[in-house]
């Protein structure tokens, strides 16, 4: 008998903690392997995030092309695996990759929270002008993208975990939420 691949996807703002959590989870589940959006070249997608959301945010505008081919690879391979887990901003806001999706996750970290979290991942080596000058750019234009994601993606997911827990905390109610759904 074959098993299908389960594919559980993970989102959250910049900061939120997709990548940490895809990759803790990654660790937890037996077969599992992780897709993160950031390794991909979207051609033919919005090149500027505020001018998309300001447009109305069209998820369908993004070619996910290279990120489903490698999906449709891992799910026909002869050794496919249990799980596939996106580190993925869209949950199921993209028509093609919402057919694929079994379950998915919103990290639900407070804008702040996250913007500390960038500042500390991203700023480690730069100028406190740098730091200022995105801090400007999110007050002044980027903040409406982290809007999109708490006002769209949160509430087309599945399940919405609380980004204040702690790493560990946050995989384990992901388990637990994909045990209690027989996936």
């Amino acid at each position: 008998m074959t098993i299908r691949t389960k594919i559980i996807s993970i989102a959250a703002v910049s900061g939120g903690g997709k990548t940490t959590i895809t990759k803790k989870l990654g660790d937890k589940l037996n077969n599992s392997k992780e897709l993160f959006f950031d390794d991909y070249d979207f051609e033919d997608s919005p090149e500027d995030l505020i001018n998309w959301v300001k447009k109305g945010a069209d998820y369908n505008l993004w070619n996910l092309e290279p990120l489903l081919s490698d999906i449709d690879l891992l799910i026909n391979s002869k050794e496919a695996p249990s799980y596939i887990l996106l580190d993925y901003p869209f949950a199921y806001k993209n028509d093609k990759m919402k057919k694929l999706i079994d379950i998915s996750i919103y990290i639900d970290t407070p804008l702040d929270v996250a913007m500390a979290r960038r500042i500390i991942r991203d700023y480690k080596n730069n100028s406190i002008t740098e730091i200022h000058n995105d801090i400007n750019f999110y007050l002044k234009n980027g903040r409406i993208a982290y809007l999109e994601m708490e006002n769209t993606i949160k509430p087309s997911s599945d399940t919405v975990i609380d980004g204040t827990f702690s790493p560990d905390k946050i995989v384990e109610l992901i388990i637990k939420e994909i045990r209690d759904r027989e996936l």
